[in-house]
């Protein structure tokens, strides 16, 4: 399944804001989207003086945005979108929450990894287990009360300690549980969109996909 290569920091100049891809780079003043505020490319300076955006352009950035800020390709996104559209409740929520409840995104925001470019290379290398099954999905879906947890022969990997030395710094999300000793972490109830800390206009997305 294709996906992207190329620089990172080019995909959040590309959406003008931090998709926070590249773990601890992202905090500091070498970031890309502060020094070069504006997209890439010859063109890159003047695409913010443009009079009007259309709707499809506002929709379809929003959807890029939050499609790269999860690191999954099209037919990865639009396959979870259609899945949750037929759940109760807002569509977009449903979406933010599904794309929370993954593998990658939970060890990334538990803080064992910088990134979940980082988190998806711990775990297709298994160094992550859930209820104490090593899992080399990074797709794989998270159930409330299901424990995530660092493999003991890996702990001693420089990129975990460095991560979790960076997370002490961030307050843990209220959905979530993480035992620093123990290398280990939970979701304790299913994200609601309050408590999904991230800039998106998830509603753009659900009318791009319905049209």
């Amino acid at each position: 399944m294709a996906r992207y290569t190329g620089p990172s920091c080019r995909q959040c100049r590309r959406e003008t804001t931090k998709l926070f891809l590249k773990g601890t780079k992202c905090f500091t003043e070498k970031c890309p989207v502060e020094r070069r505020p504006y997209a890439p490319g010859q063109h890159g300076q003047s695409t913010g003086r443009r009079k009007k955006v259309s709707e499809y352009a506002k929709q379809l950035r929003e959807k890029q945005k939050i499609k790269r800020m999860y690191g999954m390709n099209e037919k990865q996104f639009r396959n979870m979108f259609e899945k949750v559209a037929k759940q109760p409740g807002i569509t977009g929520h449903n979406l933010l929450a599904s794309l929370e409840s993954r593998l990658d995104n939970m060890v990334y925001r538990l803080g064992f990894a910088a990134s979940r470019k980082a988190a998806r290379q711990l775990i297709r290398h298994q160094h992550v287990e859930v209820n104490a099954k090593r899992v080399d999905i990074p797709s794989f879906i998270v159930e409330p009360g299901q424990e995530i947890r660092v493999r003991q022969k890996s702990r001693e990997l420089a990129v975990i300690a460095e991560a979790m030395e960076q997370a002490k710094r961030n307050p843990t999300l209220a959905w979530l549980a993480v035992d620093a000793e123990s290398f280990s972490g939970r979701m304790l109830e299913r994200p609601q969109r309050a408590s999904i800390p991230i800039a998106a206009q998830e509603q753009l997305v659900v009318e791009l996909y319905s049209k």
